[in-house]
């Protein structure tokens, strides 16, 4: 029994497609799927669908699904299927079982049968009755930027004897390098949004000053002090309040210049 099957040109579809899907271009692989990801979703959603590929053996295919627990984020889900995504949303209609355990605590959750295990009860007969008869939840380590792990289905009982489970740990961690690059790569992205949302808000909360300023004859000062005393007294939001000034004034939409 084989595991850890070459990666198809389908799945390399927006990356190079590995020689073979050998072992050793995995990593290769999945560092070129971050380059060609328009976001960290988007690459998930890809890893996924290489993961059931890559994991799946002859005549027993391996559906998989992927959280993704970021601080003051909400989690993101990703799926190699509409059957994997159904399982999955079944599991966080629970709010626990193999993968947030996996992802929370770091460590493997291996359940050989749903049928006879008794850590989740609930949510094993809700996946059985979709035909899955074995689930493992494998951590990808993130070093503390966030939680991660995949969430492998087989339809078998006993589905991931002891060379399936190396093949997904070993996944797992060439998986780890690339997802902390996306991650961070979206924290990056993250980041400039709020400096570019913050500096827009910054260009209207000046311009309105300056039309306060102009009205009133007055400082600066008492321009910010006039605007921010509207924005207490009607509880709305300072940008919202200077955004209402600047319209009064002129029709046109104020634009930061970044060049």
């Amino acid at each position: 029994m084989k595991f850890g099957n070459a990666l198809p040109a389908a799945a390399a579809e927006e990356s190079r497609n590995p020689v073979h899907g050998s072992r050793a271009d995995v990593p290769v692989f999945l560092q070129n799927l971050v380059l060609d990801s328009p976001d960290v979703e988007h690459f998930l959603t890809r890893l996924a669908q290489v993961a059931a590929v890559y994991l799946s053996e002859r005549g027993r295919e391996v559906l998989c699904g992927i959280t993704l627990l970021r601080p003051r984020h909400a989690e993101t889900l990703a799926s190699s299927s509409e059957a994997a995504l159904k399982l999955d949303e079944i599991q966080y209609s629970y709010g626990d079982g193999p993968c947030l355990t996996a992802a929370r605590t770091l460590q493997l959750v291996y359940v050989r049968d749903t049928r006879t295990d008794q850590r989740w009860p609930e949510y094993f007969v809700a996946v059985a009755e979709h035909g899955m008869r074995s689930i493992l939840g494998v951590p990808i380590p993130l070093e503390g930027e966030a939680n991660c792990a995949l969430n492998l289905y087989s339809s078998a009982a006993d589905g991931f004897p002891p060379e399936a489970v190396r093949a997904a740990e070993a996944f797992a961690r060439d998986a780890s390098k690339s997802l902390r690059l996306a991650v961070r790569i979206a924290h990056l992205s993250d980041q400039a949004a709020h400096l570019t949302s913050a500096l827009e808000s910054r260009t209207v909360i000046n311009l309105a000053a300056g039309i306060v300023m102009g009205q009133n004859r007055c400082s600066q000062t008492t321009a910010m002090n006039i605007l921010i005393a509207a924005s207490n007294s009607r509880n709305i939001k300072l940008r919202d309040i200077a955004a209402n000034v600047v319209s009064i004034a002129s029709d046109e939409t104020p634009t930061t210049h970044f060049d």
